[in-house]
């Protein structure tokens, strides 16, 4: 599938600007050339069909599909909910209480709002891009697990009591926090506001950060990382992360 993208890094490092295979500026170019294109194919596909389906989900949606389902059921169901429907600090209140209000335990309640924001589509595809499907798919899980484990703890210490009363007294009615897209056409318009958004938004630090990582695939010797990140080294770790955040940005 990616295939493409190889062949495009070797025709723009290679043919297009005759540099030399397995020269230090030939292998930053491509590794630049390749990634780029890579990752702003996904980001595009993947944040339009994230998009698509989250123009059909409201807070009052997601809300009645978790209310009135098994424990066992609602904190799956709430986490992947979650991870999918990002709702800003502005609703995130109106949302709580309607969880609240709706009969939804407040561990499941704070399940939901704690994978939202842990978990981001931009996040998955750069991961995906540059460390593999299985590292974003860790990220994933992780991410659903902290959710799941959040709300069950927050279950466990029965903490609803830390409420306040008037909370539990505000009745929220049937009026929903925003509207859902109701034609495809909108939905498919919605969708690709969507892309130019974050795509627009984040853009330059997707070039910064994979510029970085160039430099460093094509200028820095091998085993400049194994000495510094050695299992001898008690610093691995840090050294590390450190390495990996220009090169996987």
């Amino acid at each position: 599938m990616f295939a493409i993208f190889t062949w495009l890094a070797d025709w723009a490092a290679y043919d297009l600007l005759h540099l030399s295979a397995g020269s230090k500026l030939g292998d930053a170019v491509h590794f630049f050339v390749e990634d780029v294109t890579k990752i702003f194919f996904l980001l595009t596909i993947i944040v339009f069909a994230i998009g698509f389906f989250r123009s059909m989900l409201t807070p009052e949606r997601v809300r009645k599909v978790v209310a009135g389902r098994s424990r066992l059921a609602s904190y799956p169901m709430a986490v992947g909910l979650g991870a999918v429907t990002p709702f800003c600090s502005c609703s995130s209140v109106p949302l709580f209480i309607g969880f609240l209000e709706a009969g939804i335990p407040l561990g499941v309640t704070m399940a939901f709002l704690i994978a939202s924001p842990m978990i981001n589509e931009v996040a998955v595809v750069v991961l995906a891009a540059t460390v593999g499907w299985k590292v974003a798919a860790l990220y994933v899980v992780a991410g659903l697990g902290v959710g799941i484990l959040g709300g069950l703890a927050i279950e466990f210490f029965k903490l609803e009591k830390w409420v306040e009363e008037y909370v539990w007294k505000i009745r929220m009615g049937k009026t929903a926090i925003q509207q859902a897209q109701t034609s495809f056409r909108a939905r498919l318009g919605y969708a690709w506001e969507q892309v130019k958004e974050i795509v627009g938004r984040i853009w330059v630090y997707v070039l910064i950060g994979i510029g970085i990582g160039a430099v460093l695939h094509g200028f820095i010797p091998q085993e400049w990382f194994i000495k510094y990140a050695s299992v001898d080294n008690v610093f691995a770790v840090p050294s590390a992360v450190l390495i990996g955040i220009p090169l996987y940005s």
